[in-house]
This record gives C-alpha cells, sequence and structure tokens, in this order.
C-alpha cells in the first residue's frame, strides 16, 4: 500500500474524526479489505486503527477545550464519549492531567 493511500486514510481519520469513524467504513471509502487496511495502517503507523483514531479524538478534544468555551460534557459526546466521565479517564490515560486542568491553564495563557 501506498504512502499516499494511508496519507488519504489518515485524511479520513481526521475529516470523520466527529463521525464515529470505523475501520469498515474507511475501508469501503478506500476502496480495500478492511483486514488489509487494519494490516497496512498498523504497519505504516506504528499503532492499531483504534488506538490512533482514540489519540486523534483526543487531540482534536483538547483544540476545543483550549480554544473554546463548550462544555466538558458536549466535547465528550462530540467525540464518542458515552460520559464526561469516560472522556476524563481517557484524558487522563493519554495526558497526564483532567480536561479542566487543560483548561485552567491555558485560560492563564
Amino acid at each position: 500500500m501506498s504512502a499516499k493511500v494511508i496519507e488519504t486514510m489518515v485524511n479520513w481519520i481526521d475529516e470523520n474524526i466527529t463521525n464515529d469513524p470505523t475501520l469498515e467504513r474507511m475501508a469501503d471509502f478506500i476502496g480495500y479489505s478492511h483486514y488489509y487496511c487494519s494490516s497496512q495502517f498498523h504497519e505504516a503507523v506504528g499503532m492499531t486503527f483504534k488506538q490512533y483514531v482514540s489519540e486523534r479524538r483526543l487531540t482534536h478534544a483538547i483544540t476545543d477545550i483550549t480554544q473554546s468555551r463548550e462544555k466538558l460534557l458536549d466535547i465528550a459526546v462530540k467525540y464518542g464519549y458515552s460520559s464526561q466521565a469516560a472522556f476524563t479517564r481517557a484524558f487522563v490515560s493519554n495526558f497526564g492531567y483532567t480536561p479542566n486542568q487543560c483548561r485552567r491553564d491555558a485560560d492563564r495563557m
């Protein structure tokens, strides 16, 4: 699989990050089987599709947290989390601090 196809996959994920991107829908868009896309994506990116989507959701959420006054619950739901608590757990696990701390730190700058 070419680097251009991997780039298309990554771009598709970012464009669909708030629409519950799935491996199957991405594979349909790309035109390969989801098994092939999964293995090639993992090989090229160094993480599974699911791990990548999770990290991208949190990265996009940081932008919303720091650049908007949107409620944290609304941001959590926007990026596919079932609750603010689930969002906070994922956020802390990835970054080591809470979304609220992130917003407070951004407000101080």
